[in-house]
């Protein structure tokens, strides 16, 4: 459970991973490494975070929040169909 809790940097290093890259991509990384202080596994594993992040969160503005918000809070009735699903699952887990 405590390695569940663990912080990335606490974590044991004891994966492995091996990379073909183009010069220009080894020169980003080393310039990256340079400036930053960071290692090269470090800077990959903030670069998965952040498109990880991206794709798990979903940013909404003006029409698109108002009509989401609406939802949330005022739900549409179930329709017929949806009814008939229930009241199957209903006799099919009894």
């Amino acid at each position: 459970m405590r390695a569940a809790r663990m912080k990335a940097s606490e974590e044991p290093r004891t994966e492995r991973m091996e990379l073909r890259v183009r010069p220009s991509a080894k020169q980003a990384i080393q310039r990256a490494m340079a400036l930053s202080g960071l290692s090269a596994a470090d800077l990959a594993f903030q670069a998965a975070r952040r498109v990880l992040d991206e794709h798990e969160r979903a940013d909404l503005a003006g029409a698109d929040r108002d009509a989401f918000l609406d939802l949330i809070a005022r739900p549409p009735g179930a329709n017929a169909r949806l009814k008939r699903a229930f009241q199957r699952h209903r006799r099919a887990t009894r």
